[in-house]
């Protein structure tokens, strides 16, 4: 165990070498969350029970990013280490984590008791077009879900105590119990208690993510005790660097709650669709972008903090290159294998050809913004590191309203206009299956999200660069080598389709992972042959031990 823990303690080179690192674990807990929702799409399928599960998560998943994200690691962890000597536990240290016990487990119990009486209510607001019946399985289900955000939130304040101690494998542990605890709900539970039994799966999943970081706090020496004598100069000072970040979080689970109201309205299954594509595009944003923002953040603050701005940008701009270089060919690559990534994930059971096609649809409207996702945290926490957080946050408010007044109008067009419809359908391939209103919602997530980037990057370009275009050239290589990437999987599919066959699972996936092997190997060609910079980088980064570097972790709302 010392010797594992030796290699996770290891010194970063580089940003390319803690991004590969974390994108590894982030990965293994990426692959565990698809086995969750192949078994929910196996045993559920797109319906209005499923609808009604997803929709009882944003009442949840609300309290959580708004109160437990306030003692996030990231700002409380500067606070613990100032008042510690050295990497000795001292009391002014236990004293600060149990003053941030004490006064978030009250505001994470109280509001959600509250939002436990009001969720008759808040139901109503979340999914106005269900029937009574449906909503009262939503009040239920949230009720039993109002656990999770007291345990995910006091897992995320003890995750700090095991970041300090860069305990990285404990802490990585906890989204994939996570994720256990659900899959525990579906396969188990389901079957015995109905969908309630999947809410206790979340809630089991909750408890064993807080129960691995207790276990862990405890061990080195911190053991949570509740304060009487709470030092409120010290929670304030927390609560006002945490609260920019918190809100940019909240308005993007407000704009999803929004989208959630306007599914609900729609047919049944739709809400399922749309998570079970958003669940699926989140995996290449959550390797590439987030691993690469959250890689760069300490550099790019502690280069701001020593006042060398030339070394801020520098950082910047390789993490930008590198988020250019990797997207761009995963969006080319998900919408040509889109329906082969989705049968294989997701096809079994009572998951359906119809269901199949849609999400398929959908994920395909989610990738296109998949590059501007990854662009925004790495331009936010730019703004972060300097300690201008009004912008992001600004940024992110104009592009959360306008999210959900796209969802009203593309859903307005879609059943208005037969031309945009027609257009849709047809591009996508949809055009003989019921539902497809549905693709509206990742349009208009996708529409706003765009926006978003191009914002950030705007004032990030104005306020850091002077003006300076810095991914032009590696923006230009890498989408000519994405063409190519698609063009060749393209082909590859339809010379294999009648070779593998489309009815069976092998088959399916064979297709699928030979079209996009060939097509990577044609785009990695074509870099190769314009002397690309970031693949000459990534190359050096895998001659390395890069499972050797420290790790830096995003914090577990991100996850």
């Amino acid at each position: 165990m010392d010797r594992i823990l030796k290699i996770f303690n290891k010194e970063s080179v580089n940003v390319n070498q803690a991004a590969l690192l974390l994108g590894s674990f982030t990965l293994l807990s990426q692959i565990l969350a698809l086995f969750r929702d192949r078994s929910i799409a196996h045993f559920i399928g797109p319906s209005s029970s499923l609808d009604a599960y997803y929709a009882a998560f944003r009442v949840p998943d609300l309290i959580f990013i708004s109160i437990a994200s306030l003692a996030s690691f990231t700002v409380i962890i500067p606070f613990i280490v100032s008042k510690m000597d050295g990497d000795k536990i001292t009391d002014k240290a236990r004293k600060y984590l149990n003053d941030i016990f004490t006064i978030f487990f009250i505001m994470m119990v109280f509001f959600s008791i509250i939002a436990f009486f009001l969720m008759p209510y808040l139901a109503s607001v979340i999914t106005p077009g269900f029937t009574p019946l449906m909503q009262s399985e939503v009040i239920m289900l949230s009720r039993i879900m109002l656990l999770s955000p007291i345990l995910l939130g006091l897992s995320n304040l003890f995750g700090t105590v095991t970041q300090i101690f860069r305990k990285f494998f404990i802490y990585s542990l906890s989204p994939l119990l996570y994720n256990i605890g659900i899959i525990i709900g579906v396969i188990f539970l389901y079957p015995a208690f109905g969908i309630y039994g999947m809410a206790i799966g979340v809630a089991l999943g909750a408890l064993m993510h807080f129960g691995i970081q207790i276990l862990a706090s405890n061990a080195l020496g911190f053991a949570p005790k509740f304060s009487f004598s709470v030092n409120f100069l010290d929670i304030k000072n927390t609560v006002l660097i945490s609260l920019p970040r918190t809100l940019g979080l909240s308005f993007n689970n407000i704009a999803l709650i929004s989208i959630i109201a306007f599914a609900s309205f729609l047919k049944s299954g739709s809400i399922s669709i749309f998570n079970l594509s958003f669940n699926l595009q989140s995996v290449p944003l959550n390797i590439i972008g987030i691993s690469y923002a959250v890689a760069a953040f300490p550099t790019l603050a502690k280069s701001i903090s020593l006042g060398k701005i030339d070394e801020f940008r520098n950082h910047l701009k390789s993490a930008a290159r590198a988020i250019v270089f990797w997207s761009l060919p995963v969006i080319f690559l998900f919408i040509v294998v889109r329906a082969q990534i989705v049968r294989v994930i997701l096809g079994s059971g009572s998951f359906s050809w119809d269901n199949t096609r849609l999400v398929a649809a959908s994920l395909a409207i989610f990738s296109v913004s998949v590059l501007a996702q990854g662009m925004i945290p790495l331009c936010s926490r730019a703004y972060y590191a300097v300690g201008n957080t009004k912008r992001p946050l600004l940024i992110n408010l104009f592009c959360a309203i306008l999210i959900i007044i796209l969802s009203y109008v593309f859903i307005h067009l879609f059943n208005q206009v037969p031309m945009w419809r027609y257009f849709i359908e047809s591009i996508l391939k949809v055009t003989d299956i019921p539902g497809t209103e549905v693709l509206m919602l990742p349009l208009a997530y996708s529409v706003g999200t765009i926006l978003n980037s191009i914002l950030h990057w705007f004032f990030v370009r104005k306020d850091f660069m002077h003006g300076e275009s810095f991914i032009t050239k590696t923006f230009f290589q890498s989408l000519g080598a994405s063409f190519f990437l698609g063009a060749v999987a393209y082909i590859s599919l339809n010379i294999l389709s009648p070779i593998f066959g489309t009815t069976t699972l092998i088959g399916i996936f064979l297709q699928g992972f030979i079209s996009g092997i060939l097509g990577i190997v044609a785009a990695i060609i074509v870099l190769h042959l314009l002397k690309n910079e970031e693949l000459k980088d990534i190359t050096e980064a895998l001659k390395t031990k890069f499972w050797r570097t420290k790790v830096i972790t995003p914090s577990q709302e991100e996850l």
